[in-house]
């Protein structure tokens, strides 16, 4: 007989859980939000009023759009989702969950600032000796050509670097505006109604039962159509159509339905098959 290792994921804890304990000591978020912690951020500080309900820390807002841009995560959406589904994300918020919203006016409203500051992150880690932050390159291998042939680097070497630093930290901003102005939800992106196990269960119910009154619908409508050949048939005259073709019993794994819209279709058109 097989053994397997248990597990039960209403398991209770003894002491509150420590997302600080679930991420590896060299992990890169680490890195990231000690960096983040020795910056200078009062520029950002300075533009919150103090009136109105309390807002996200400018640094841990920082280190969530660093580190998933510096991971390939440039979606506002997908940062947020990330905050649930990501220990990495989830220790950088602390398991707070600012919503996409939040991050995308976040970065449009500092986007001077936060070039900035990006741009000193990455000085940083290149001055620690990385050669890449995540997925963004720091060893200046666009002007390495040009480079000194002797390990100091010159100072007008070290601006073209941070030139280049610059040049990058705007593509990336740029991306991840371009990404959050034309995504659509990605993935499962569940409505609010079935949120709830207890709904979820409800709705797939109620949507199985809606899909097969569909299909008995097209059972009665394969009747009517012979129905109405025999009746001409009995006239004397010979049905024109041709012979419907009698449906498969019960519904089908193909049988859909919108929860949404429960009268939309899949439909042919000019641009392929779409829910019309």
């Amino acid at each position: 007989m097989s053994r397997f290792i248990q597990y039960d994921r209403n398991q209770q804890y003894l002491l509150p859980a420590s997302v600080d304990e679930w991420l590896p000591e060299e992990h890169l978020a680490r890195f990231i939000v000690e960096v983040i912690d020795q910056l200078d951020l009062s520029k950002l500080t300075r533009r919150y009023s103090g009136s109105g309900s309390a807002a996200y820390h400018p640094a841990m807002m920082l280190a969530l759009l660093v580190y998933g841009y510096a991971s390939g995560t440039f979606s506002s959406r997908k940062i947020e989702r990330a905050t649930y589904d990501s220990v990495a994300f989830r220790f950088i918020a602390a398991t707070h969950y600012p919503d996409h919203d939040t991050l995308a006016h976040f970065r449009k409203t500092f986007l001077v600032e936060l070039e900035d500051l990006f741009v000193q992150v990455l000085t940083l880690a290149q001055a620690m000796k990385l050669v890449k932050l995540g997925q963004i390159s720091l060893d200046g291998t666009k002007i390495k050509a040009n480079a000194s042939k002797h390990q100091a680097l010159s100072y007008g070497h070290i601006e073209k670097l941070e030139a280049q630093l610059h040049d990058e930290v705007r593509a990336l901003l740029k991306k991840a505006a371009e990404i959050d102005q034309e995504e659509l939800a990605d993935g499962i992106d569940l409505p609010a109604e079935i949120i709830r196990r207890e709904d979820r269960l409800k709705a797939l119910t109620e949507a199985k039962t809606k899909i097969t009154e569909r299909v008995k619908e097209r059972d009665e409508d394969y009747e009517e159509k012979l129905a109405r050949r025999e009746a001409l048939r009995a006239t004397g005259k010979k049905p024109q159509d041709i012979e419907p073709k009698a449906p498969e019993t019960g519904p089908k794994a193909k049988d859909q339905i919108n929860l949404t819209d429960e009268e939309s279709r899949i439909m042919p058109s000019a641009n392929g098959f779409v829910r019309g």
